[in-house]
């Protein structure tokens, strides 16, 4: 799958087959991607926490408050992206130009994590409404959680959507 495939296949999965693991090769190649994803001063300010089997549906009710993301409960598995410090250098950096690098930084690392499940065949959904305490007491946590990224299989009848999005011209300036 080339790269202009893959963001036309990727997009957020609601609908997914609990009865279908998601095999062990490609969670490595997922949480590969992800460790590969560029940072600033290549100083990874973040942990990814891979939740299966009974810990996933902890997770999982831990992002369900006010009804919400009540299609997790069929996520097979749910990896946590949580805050950790910085290297020194981006401490520097973002202390001076006031800019949240490690936010960035967890961002494009979710971007390369959903990328990659998208290539092995794996839905993916970002989710940012959870219970930060409920999840960090499941996971073993110190630092707070940041994203949490609902992984598993399609159901069959899951379609490709269009994408709903912005003009480019509403997104998009040039200057020369």
């Amino acid at each position: 799958m080339d790269f202009q495939e893959l963001i036309y296949q990727r997009q957020s999965c609601r609908n997914f087959d609990p009865a279908r693991p998601i095999e062990e090769e490609k969670l490595e190649a997922i949480l590969e991607a992800g460790r590969l994803a560029p940072s600033a001063c290549n100083g990874q300010p973040y942990r990814f926490t891979l939740c299966c089997g009974e810990a996933a549906r902890n997770v999982a009710s831990a992002t369900m408050g006010m009804g919400m993301n009540k299609f997790t409960a069929e996520a097979p598995v749910m990896l946590v992206l949580s805050e950790e410090a910085y290297v020194a250098s981006a401490a520097l950096g973002a202390k001076v130009k006031g800019n949240d690098y490690r936010s960035i930084d967890i961002g494009i690392a979710a971007a390369y994590l959903t990328a990659a499940a998208t290539e092995q065949g794996v839905g993916s959904c970002i989710l940012g409404w959870f219970d930060d305490a409920k999840v960090r007491e499941i996971c073993g946590l110190q630092k707070p959680v940041r994203l949490i990224i609902a992984l598993g299989y399609p159901k069959e009848n899951e379609v490709l959507r269009s994408k709903k999005r912005k003009d480019a011209s509403e997104l998009i300036g040039r200057i020369e």
